[in-house]
């Protein structure tokens, strides 16, 4: 059986060879009110819907429709999950899929939860590499309660001077935390710094060694910076990388939004909750 759009097709050729549209309908047995095919109206609606998600994902090539739909809310196009999903499966937009991670079979133990901004400052390194081969070392620092990236020094070597240095930095614009929490690297446990955290009076939250997800939260933060910076750049040299990546540190903590934190940013945040950050309050849904 023929279909509609076939059909027209048939009586457009006849057209094309001088019969009219009576004569060509009435010869190929055709309905002359199906040569008007209905236009729907949603896909009128949903075309500039469609393109500035395309728009967004190609923006944000690491971020899936529910992380985009905040975005359109931003822009002014309200709408619920449902027809986000609709929208994104339609114009054939996904994200690559990630390896699946290691699962730990054994108990875990509850880690220490801060109560409130500038309670716990969680910090690791990541490494990367440059075009010109130049290897660089990221150390980056984590508000635990805020989400906020509060530095991310970005250098070829990076021993336990420079860490006390960036710290100190951070303490003295923001004041000091309560605890720090990292892995049982050398940089972390040398006589440096655990000279200078006893004169700072910081108490050092020391991870079980071969147990990375007790600082979980840093680990997620350096496997999304990874993910939607590292993995997504290409640094000339290692004064291009201090660049972009501290506009990718501002960007992810000024226009990022964090389904942890209701969708807002960490600065936002930090606005809206100030009073109740600063008496160690705790965010209520």
């Amino acid at each position: 059986m023929v279909g509609a759009p076939a059909r027209r097709l048939q009586v457009a050729y006849a057209r094309s060879r001088g019969l009219s549209q009576r004569r060509a309908c009435a010869l190929l047995s055709t309905s002359r009110s199906s040569l008007h095919h209905y236009e729907s109206r949603l896909e009128a609606r949903d075309k500039p819907l469609m393109a500035a998600m395309t728009d967004l994902a190609a923006t944000y090539p690491r971020f899936g429709y529910r992380r985009i739909n905040v975005f359109m809310e931003r822009l002014g196009h309200v709408m619920g999950a449902d027809k986000a999903f609709r929208l994104w499966s339609k114009a054939g937009l996904q994200v690559p899929r990630k390896r699946p991670r290691k699962r730990v079979a054994a108990s875990r133990p509850r880690p220490q939860l801060p109560m409130g901004a500038n309670e716990l400052w969680a910090y690791d390194f990541v490494y990367d590499a440059c075009a010109n081969g130049q290897q660089i070392k990221c150390l980056t620092v984590v508000d635990e309660y805020t989400r906020e990236c509060l530095a991310i020094d970005v250098a070829g070597s990076i021993r336990s001077g420079r860490v006390i240095e960036v710290l100190s930095r951070l303490i003295s614009e923001r004041g000091a935390p309560l605890s720090l929490r990292s892995d049982n690297g050398p940089e972390f446990v040398s006589k440096a710094l655990l000279r200078w955290a006893a004169q700072e009076s910081l108490d050092l939250a020391l991870i079980e060694p071969g147990k990375p997800w007790q600082n979980g939260l840093n680990e997620s933060f350096n496997g999304k910076f990874r993910d939607e910076c590292l993995s997504m750049e290409w640094f000339r040299c290692r004064s291009e990388a201090r660049v972009v990546i501290e506009e990718w540190r501002r960007h992810y903590n000024s226009i990022r939004p964090h389904s942890s934190l209701n969708n807002m940013t960490p600065e936002h945040f930090c606005r809206q909750y100030g009073k109740n950050l600063n008496r160690g309050e705790t965010l209520k849904n």
